[in-house]
């Protein structure tokens, strides 16, 4: 058993743990029941406290068992102390006082100067406990006796016999059958028993002899009344009701009468006391921890409302941060996937074989002709600066968004013009008959004209069209403004492939740039909020630490322990997307790659993929480049959403468990019907909307969404550039088809 209690040790430890974390007051009730008890659990004697008003005869009935005047005894309130009587060999009286001195003395006279009251009825305060040490068969085997004040005498007495009866594993409520169980006594018996977890009560009766017989069988009768209404939790068997006169009982046990002390009731009670010692002390756990489960409902109550407060500011807190970061998160996301794919059209734009493919039959004309640096202005700088400014444009939504570094523009500049030599004209040549032409300088310095023009012109889109075997390449004879072609076109691709090399350096270089700008970073939090979350840890970490070892003991809590906090580091760190490369398709068109190969040998250059020169006409837009638009407006039209979310109170003060953000709530919304309008016109513009997008009314928004995607890839007015008819038809029918996208996703 002693092995058993030594396990309770923990047990006491977690309680004044969690005591210490409720910054008790030392004098409030609760921070003395739980020194008292924790005191109580890891001390191996088995405790009997006498209790009752003053003038009741406590001190008479203990000096009857002991069998001696041990204990003060006067007409008068005298016990001013809390008198512990434990064994020992001989009688012996130790006083310790508040300041941490004691003294001893032999025999008990000195408790005439500390342990009773004073002239006003006043308690000693220098004196903090009372030990009498006495050679008693009884209290040998390790019982203590325990001689309380008198209730109902002073506010400071009641205090102090509150504090002790928590520490006693057995009661003996002792009552005066003259006045039988007084309002003072119920509201005792409820309020410092019972609520209290402690249920080892026997009940005394003294002052029975003092009555008349017809009145004590009636005083016996209430007695039996009082017992069997208090549920005394006492071993099988053994009744919680006893008569015992004190002062006779004294008297027989000082003159050594035996005959008188058994008709005093001593010697039953005696009898049945010891007995319930007996199967009590083995088993002192039973006793104890029900007022441990009383103590620590206290404390895991008084801790969950120092908890829960506390854990409901901190949630406020990072449910409004996670909300901003949730929106910054998505917000950067979309931004890099925008730049990306930006990103990858300016690079498959700046690709050889692509630019060879758009521009080199243009590019080569345009040399001819003389007119290079206009066509450059023109044409492929136009084109440029479009594919930079798409790019750039996500760079300034991520600067408005974030704050972080101001983006540079992007600057891919163009290489020099193309310079090249004419080669000697034949003397004599079947060619039709040109203007002279000479080299100035090693540069174009010269113009091409008349019907000699039109030939170099036309012998370039005819070389990079033409599909000749190198057989019949070798044996060919070339006129003059063939030769001249050839130069154009060698003289153009060089310049393109500067330009490309030199661009996509450039564009890589770019993209490490743009990183340091769609980013955020996550900042500190408060330090306030710090704090308040390491106690709010400290806290839990006490409360669970307190369950866990009630659960060790068999207690029955009717708590759940705390979910353990993630550990939080509060240092500030940076957001950064990780960008998903767009990979280029490769090639498909194999017959164009025929042709460059072809015009490779033709000039007697490498050229690695040249397609034939587009036609003057604009060109219809391909079904892959009207989807870029609607993924460009989906991604321009989030955006502008979440800044609308980021400026206003309301994305901060969504705070509850069932609010969603994002993704979880377009899910939400897609998931569940749309409310009902009100009046009969809105009703019939949302009906003519669902019909107009070919959809079942009520359909859901991700339908609606899907709906829309479908018919702005049919009837974009950009798939009939070359069909005025159809593309008047298509504004029309896509002016219907925004409208009811609009109407349904605002409804």
């Amino acid at each position: 058993m002693q092995q058993h209690y030594e396990g309770y040790k923990d047990l006491a430890d977690s309680l004044k743990s969690a005591s210490a974390l409720l910054n008790l007051e030392r004098k409030s009730q609760l921070h003395q029941d739980i020194i008292t008890i924790c005191n109580h659990l890891v001390n191996p004697s088995f405790r009997i406290a006498v209790f009752g008003p003053f003038n009741h005869g406590k001190s008479t009935l203990l000096n009857a068992m002991l069998g001696n005047r041990t204990l003060p005894i006067d007409l008068i309130p005298t016990t001013g102390a809390a008198i512990t009587v434990k064994y020992g060999s001989d009688v012996q009286t130790r006083i310790m006082f508040v300041d941490g001195t004691e003294i001893y003395r032999s025999g008990t006279e000195v408790l005439q100067q500390f342990a009773i009251l004073d002239g006003n009825r006043q308690m000693r305060k220098d004196v903090a406990s009372v030990e009498v040490f006495c050679p008693h068969p009884f209290l040998e085997t390790g019982v203590e006796l325990l001689d309380l004040p008198g209730t109902n005498d002073r506010d400071e007495q009641d205090n102090l016999i509150r504090e002790q009866l928590l520490s006693a594993d057995l009661v003996i409520q002792l009552l005066d059958a003259r006045k039988l169980m007084t309002l003072g006594e119920r509201e005792n018996l409820r309020d410092w028993l019972l609520d209290r977890g402690i249920k080892t009560v026997i009940f005394v009766a003294n002052f029975i002899n003092l009555l008349e017989p017809d009145d004590q069988k009636q005083v016996q009768n209430r007695l039996v009344f009082v017992a069997e209404s208090f549920r005394a939790e006492l071993p099988p068997g053994f009744s919680n009701l006893y008569r015992v006169d004190a002062l006779p009982a004294l008297r027989a046990r000082l003159k050594g009468d035996v005959a008188a002390a058994n008709s005093s009731g001593l010697a039953a009670f005696e009898t049945a006391l010891q007995n319930i010692v007996g199967i009590l002390q083995p088993n002192r756990g039973s006793v104890r921890l029900p007022r441990v489960e009383a103590i620590a409902s206290q404390i895991q109550l008084s801790l969950k409302a120092k908890i829960d407060p506390i854990a409901i500011e901190i949630k406020s807190f990072d449910d409004k941060q996670n909300t901003k970061i949730e929106i910054k998160q998505k917000a950067a996301n979309l931004i890099s996937k925008g730049f990306t794919t930006s990103v990858g059209e300016l690079r498959d734009w700046l690709a050889l074989p692509k630019l060879l493919t758009k521009y080199q039959a243009d590019a080569a004309a345009a040399l001819a002709e003389n007119n290079f640096k206009a066509w450059q202005t023109n044409t492929l700088k136009k084109d440029l600066n479009q594919l930079q400014s798409a790019a750039l444009k996500w760079l300034y939504q991520a600067y408005e968004f974030f704050q972080e570094e101001r983006p540079q523009d992007l600057l891919i500049p163009f290489p020099s013009e193309p310079q090249l030599t004419l080669p000697s004209k034949p003397s004599n040549t079947d060619d039709l008959s040109e203007p002279g032409s000479i080299a100035v300088g090693g540069g174009i310095g010269w113009l091409l004209g008349g019907p000699v023009g039109a030939a170099v012109v036309g012998s370039i889109s005819y070389l990079l069209n033409k599909n000749i075997q190198q057989q019949d390449e070798q044996s060919a004879k070339e006129s003059y403004h063939q030769e001249v072609a050839k130069l154009c076109i060698t003289a153009i691709e060089d310049y393109f492939s500067h330009f490309s090399s030199q661009g996509l350096s450039i564009l890589t270089e770019y993209e490490h740039k743009a990183e340091k700008i769609i980013c955020f970073e996550l900042s500190q939090e408060p330090l306030e909020i710090t704090n308040k979350r390491e106690s709010l840890q400290e806290l839990q970490n006490g409360f669970n630490q307190l369950l866990r070892e009630l659960e060790k003991a068999k207690i029955v809590s009717n708590y759940q322990p705390y979910k353990e906090i993630p550990k939080y580091t509060n240092t500030k760190r940076k957001y950064s997307p990780q960008p998903e490369r767009v990979q280029t398709s490769p090639e498909k068109d194999t017959g164009v790659k025929q042709q460059q190969e072809n015009t490779a040998k033709n000039t007697g250059t490498r050229v690695e993929s040249v397609s034939p020169p587009p036609p003057k006409a604009s060109p219809s837009p391909r079904p892959e480049e009207v989807e870029a638009k609607f993924r460009d407006w989906e991604l321009n039209e989030e955006i502008a959403r979440m800044k609308a979310e980021m400026r206003s109170p309301k994305a901060c003060r969504q705070t509850s468990p069932g609010f969603k953000t994002g993704k979880q709530q377009n899910t939400t919304q897609s998931n569940k019907a749309p409310s009902q309008p009100k009046t009969q016109t809105e009703i019939d513009k949302i009906t003519h909307a669902y019909s107009i997008l070919g959809l079942q009314a009520n359909a859901s928004l991700a339908e609606v969404k899907q709906a829309y995607r479908t018919l702005v890839k049919k009837w974009h007015p950009d798939l009939f550039v070359n069909q005025p008819q159809l593309q008047k038809q298509a504004q029309e029918k896509m002016h219907l088809i925004n409208e009811a996208y609009t109407i349904l996703s605002e409804k």
